[in-house]
């Protein structure tokens, strides 16, 4: 919320927090090292998260320069300092490499400036240099306290009061470069700058038929190139981590040349800065397109992305991100003991996990020692689990073997899009038909739906025509909300026509009950005893046993976007509340996750049931807010929360109730929200879950083919 909310927290935040109290308590938040979008959002957090539980936060200007420095670099924060600051990219308290901290003369100033505010606990948003600096300032902390004392910049009382300093972390880093936390903040905002880049570029070398090397950032991680090589489909990749092999130079000539020949009209190579050989020498994007130049003789272009992959705003992941590791890190610091060693807040799944802070500092300087002792492939597995994922999924679908060399296996998958589209459901599908004809299977497309499927519109694709597709909205395919119950018939006959021995369906909730009834139906239709799964692309994000779906960061980029737009609106008029209306059907995943990155004053879904009481109450919060300079309102409601409260029902109470102190606005956002290209979460997101799920259909293919039946048995092999 962007005002000050006086009103104990409901349910199960007030029992989680009941126990803690920031009272007595300083917490001086800082940002170090290189600026990453996000940062601002990580600091509104902390601020908020401190003052919401009794303790006073200051900010630390200028990283660890203004903590040497002192005086106003060091003021204190309340609720309104840190209004209208998430849609802002790098960081409002500033950022500076110091000298001075890295010495013990430095690092005594910077405690006595600390000491005179009380401030025993620091929450440090930087790089892994940043939290080495701030754990050795922590153990040094009762050494440093006293020397003060002796010095007699502090009294004794001071020494024991103050005896020991709490020290949390969160990454911020566009690079992904720290090993321990899936994702970094920063890094989903930068793949989207380059992602925009790419899909510019992709138009103009169509027309040309020219060759694209863009060089991103990344000088000692590959995480960024390999991401958004995997998210536009690049023909080649270089990184740090996983150096090309000997005789690369020919390999990737003769793979350029082979897309060409498939009429492709254009080709992307993606250069990480720090990309190396397996001999550790340099490879430049200039050496690149000289080698393209002389051996091919293509129109070859450089572009070299810089500090734009830093800039802009951050996405709504990035957002989500920082907020969830603010309140996290306080509670930590909350939490913490004398004898609590340092740690770092990081991203374990979809959870905020904490870590000790140095053994992540050592495993991310691990991988470059290994690096640097070419051992490659340690490299890539100390990246991590996720990381080697990307990988190897990219080195499937980048490059295809002759078909020779492919054994094949006589089966016939079928893909099918079901329900409404989703940005991304194009990426799936492409990644399905690739891994599959990869597996040696014979891929077919079902387009229209269960539709389509009843009446037979089913043909072969191959690993070509689904080339480009990975950037492109909405389904190419073609998809419907309509249920196979009443087509089982058609469709067994379909099934059996075209020998189909797996099914491969992409979408919503519509294809999650679609699943359910064809599986039902085993009983009856022998045809659908073969494996079928489904992948989740749904905007709403609603579909049982997955945390996300295809399509729902899209969508909820589509939403902060247009928030960003109507509060930048607002605040040029002046004393107006705008009521939001998302989709998401009677799931409140976008209205919630998208008052969240949007820095909402409410957020109406329908798995928080409310009253009148409440939105009377939201009526009282935003009258006391006109109050204060931040003179606007933002409310977001989920368009099934409420049969009786709806859009035009809370439009007209809060526009009857508000009279004379602000104006109201309502803006239904609709289907705009499943229009777009897909964001590079989708993108990778979509790509990696349907290429699991075409592993999974080929090991119960091999089982099947094992027991000598070209069907399965009739209560499982369903996911």
């Amino acid at each position: 919320m962007d005002a000050d909310d006086s009103r104990a927290p409901k349910g199960s935040l007030r029992k989680f927090l009941e126990h803690l109290s920031g009272a007595g308590k300083a917490i001086g938040v800082l940002t170090s090292g290189g600026d990453a979008q996000g940062m601002n959002a990580a600091v509104r957090a902390v601020v908020r998260m401190g003052i919401y539980v009794g303790a006073k936060v200051y900010f630390i200007y200028e990283g660890y320069q203004g903590m040497v420095d002192g005086g106003s670099n060091i003021a204190e924060a309340d609720w309104e300092s840190v209004s209208s600051i998430l849609q802002v990219g790098g960081t409002i308290i500033g950022s500076a490499r110091c000298q001075a901290f890295r010495t013990r003369e430095g690092r005594l100033k910077a405690a006595c400036n600390l000491l005179q505010r009380g401030i025993t606990n620091l929450c440090v948003i930087g790089g892994d240099g940043s939290l080495t600096g701030a754990n050795l300032f922590r153990k040094e902390w009762s050494g440093l306290l006293e020397e003060l004392a002796r010095n007699g910049q502090i009294d004794k009382e001071a020494v024991q009061k103050y005896a020991y300093l709490n020290v949390v972390g969160m990454v911020g880093s566009i690079d992904n470069d720290f090993c321990g936390t899936d994702m970094t903040i920063g890094t989903d905002s930068a793949l989207h700058r380059i992602i925009e880049v790419v899909d510019a570029i992709m138009t103009t070398a169509q027309s040309h038929q020219r060759t694209f090397v863009l060089e991103v950032m990344g000088r000692h991680c590959g995480y960024l190139a390999l991401v958004s090589a995997l998210a536009c489909g690049a023909d080649w990749v270089f990184l740090p981590e996983s150096p090309p092999e000997e005789g690369w130079e020919e390999q990737m000539c003769v793979k350029l040349s082979e897309n060409r020949a498939r009429k492709k009209r254009l080709n992307i190579i993606i250069v990480a800065e720090g990309a190396i050989d397996t001999q550790n020498k340099p490879i430049t994007s200039e050496k690149i397109k000289e080698l393209v130049v002389t051996q091919l003789g293509y129109d070859t272009r450089v572009t070299i992305l810089g500090h734009v992959q830093r800039g802009g705003t951050p996405s709504a992941f990035d957002r989500i991100l920082a907020s969830r590791m603010g309140v996290e890190a306080v509670i930590a610091l909350l939490e913490a003991t004398p004898d609590t060693p340092a740690c770092v807040v990081s991203l374990n799944g979809n959870h905020a996990v904490r870590l000790p802070l140095m053994e992540c500092v050592q495993m991310t300087q691990d991988v470059q020692k290994a690096m640097d002792e070419r051992r490659f492939q340690d490299a890539v597995r100390l990246r991590g689990r996720s990381f080697a994922g990307n990988l190897n999924t990219y080195k499937r679908l980048a490059i295809k073997l002759p078909d020779d060399q492919i054994p094949k296996t006589n089966c016939n998958v079928a893909v099918i899009n079901v329900g409404a589209p989703a940005a991304g459901m194009n990426a799936a599908v492409r990644s399905a038909v690739r891994v599959g004809i990869a597996d040696g299977h014979r891929m077919l497309a079902i387009y229209d739906g269960f539709d389509g499927f009843a009446k037979g519109q089913i043909k072969e694709i191959g690993w070509t025509d689904v080339g480009g597709w990975t950037g492109q909205g909405g389904s190419i395919l073609g998809t419907k909300r309509v249920l196979p119950g009443k087509y089982l018939e058609e469709i067994a006959t379909q099934m059996r026509t075209h020998s189909i021995n797996a099914l491969l369906i992409i979408g919503g909730f519509e294809a999650y009950l679609g699943l359910l009834e064809l599986s039902a139906a085993r009983e009856k239709h022998e045809e659908f005893c073969v494996p079928m799964v489904m992948v989740p692309a749904t905007v709403s994000n609603n579909v049982p046993g997955s945390d996300f779906s295809i399509g729902a960061d899209t969508a909820l980029n589509t939403i902060t976007d247009t928030c960003d737009r109507i509060k930048q609106s607002a605040s040029g008029t002046k004393r107006r509340v705008f009521i939001i209306e998302t989709m998401g059907g009677y799931c409140g995943y976008l209205a919630n996750m998208g008052g969240l990155a949007a820095g909402a004053d409410a957020a109406y879904i329908f798995e928080e049931p409310f009253d009148i009481r409440d939105l009377q109450s939201n009526v009282e919060h935003l009258t006391e807010k006109m109050k204060t300079t931040i003179q606007r309102g933002l409310v977001l409601r989920n368009e099934s929360c409420s049969e009786n409260y709806t859009t035009d029902f809370i439009y007209q109470l809060y526009s009857e109730e508000g009279k004379g102190v602000f104006d109201c606005r309502k803006n239904v956002l609709g289907h705009m929200q499943q229009g777009g290209a897909p964001s590079p979460f989708d993108r990778n997101f979509g790509t990696k879950i349907s290429a699991r799920a075409m592993e999974w259909i080929t090991v119960k293919l091999k089982e099947a083919r094992g027991r000598g039946k070209r069907r399965i048995r009739k209560t499982w092999d369903v996911a």
